[in-house]
């Protein structure tokens, strides 16, 4: 009888062992369950952020402001916009020639139309176009020169009003920024002007 007393408590003694082992394995288990997975560094879903982010630093190069190539806006030129000479030529029968030329900083597009000119406020002064087209548009800049010759008198009789000055703008302004020049007295009768040419010899009026 003793034997089998003392062999049950070793019974016990074993079956409490092997609890905690399997409880100690458990807890194991439930922890590693419990651990996040670490982040995967490949596969479509783990670069988005990446993606992402490689969108947001992309930029439109044909944007504007982002070094976009396109054909650049020039403003068309003013009266204010340029400096004009005017001087007497005797070739044709006399006439005045016109210079133009960009104020310094400036850029600006003259089209290939005649000046407005006048010599005085009536009417019969203001200058009409010659019809001598040689440049559609001239770049004003710099040294580029533009040129334009007028015709005082079309009319071959004597008719006429004499003026002492002539005044100079852009064709299409009201007249209020016009430059004034004076000339000699110079009779004038149904003036003309011819366009806006790069060069001097295409400015000389045809009778």
């Amino acid at each position: 009888m003793r034997s089998r007393l003392a062999t049950r408590p070793a019974r016990l003694v074993l079956a409490a062992a092997a609890a905690v082992a399997l409880t100690a394995t458990m807890t194991a288990c439930e922890d590693d369950s419990a651990t996040p997975a670490a982040p995967s560094t490949g596969g479509s879903d783990g670069g988005s952020d990446s993606d992402d982010a490689t969108d947001e630093d992309t930029t439109d190069e044909d944007a504007p402001g982002s070094g976009y190539e396109g054909e650049p806006v020039t403003q068309g030129c003013g009266t204010t916009d340029l400096t004009f000479t005017v001087t007497e030529e005797t070739q044709a029968g006399g006439y005045f020639l016109v210079a133009a030329q960009a104020n310094e900083g400036i850029s600006c597009t003259l089209e290939g139309s005649y000046p407005m000119a006048f010599f005085g406020s009536a009417e019969e002064s203001h200058v009409s176009p010659a019809g001598q087209s040689v440049d559609d548009s001239i770049e004003m800049s710099g040294d580029t020169i533009a040129y334009a010759g007028i015709n005082p008198k079309t009319t071959n009789d004597n008719n006429g009003a004499e003026y002492e000055q002539v005044f100079i703008s852009i064709l299409g302004e009201d007249g209020a920024n016009a430059v004034e020049f004076p000339i000699s007295a110079t009779l004038v009768d149904q003036p003309e002007a011819t366009n806006w040419s790069l060069r001097d010899i295409d400015a000389v009026p045809m009778s």
